[in-house]
């Protein structure tokens, strides 16, 4: 169902504010605890997704890598980093998988060349039933690797199969990925608070640098 249909733009962004009140703020909390927890170790980050979610893997990708530091110290080579990859984000080896292999090997076989045992893999998809999607966490899950799953309407084969997750409950695709979009920057900024020891961060000790 499209809510904008049916729904003036008060009523939709009432709509809005009411979803977003339900989300779980532990799953939030605890994708944003597993993003510092690979910080700290040096481990990747890999997200996914497809159409939609696939942009809002690449946005968070970019973010996260960018504003993981301070503006002043992004030219600072002993600085620690986020690694991070949006897997979405490969146009020419993306369509030679799937033209040569099938579509629903374009994630998987990227993680068979990057991913390892303690790495972070975070699977966007709004229906949960990618065959794409779910063929990287089976194969993440099965090669050590941690899972974790952002979903929607009644969150699909996914949310059976990942370890940890964020789920909203909603039979729209566009508010989904909007609410999905807005739980990223919060995110972002959390990261960027707890490496800089800024904010509610701020009495924090500080971090070695590599």
């Amino acid at each position: 169902m499209m809510l904008g249909t049916v729904l003036g733009v008060e009523e939709y962004l009432d709509r809005l504010r009411s979803e977003l009140a339900r989300i779980s703020r532990d799953d939030v909390r605890r994708l944003a605890d597993l993003i510092y927890d690979a910080y700290l170790r040096g481990t990747t980050l890999f997200l996914i997704g497809n159409g939609g979610s696939a942009c809002t893997a690449s946005h968070m990708a970019e973010d996260l890598a960018k504003n993981c530091l301070l503006p002043a110290d992004l030219r600072d080579e002993t600085k620690r980093r986020l690694k991070v990859l949006s897997l979405t984000d490969n146009v020419g080896w993306l369509t030679a998988l799937g033209n040569d292999l099938g579509y629903d090997q374009i994630f998987v076989q990227q993680l068979m060349h990057f991913g390892q045992s303690g790495d972070l893999l975070v699977a966007i998809s709004g229906s949960g039933n990618s065959p794409n999607v779910l063929a990287a966490v089976d194969w993440a899950n099965r090669h050590g690797l941690v899972t974790f799953g952002v979903t929607g309407f009644d969150g699909g084969k996914l949310k059976n199969m990942q370890q940890h997750g964020i789920h909203v409950e909603l039979d729209d695709m566009g508010m989904v990925e909007a609410i999905h979009t807005c739980i990223a920057h919060w995110i972002v900024d959390d990261l960027h608070a707890r490496v800089n020891r800024v904010g509610r961060h701020s009495s924090s000790a500080r971090l070695p640098e590599s």
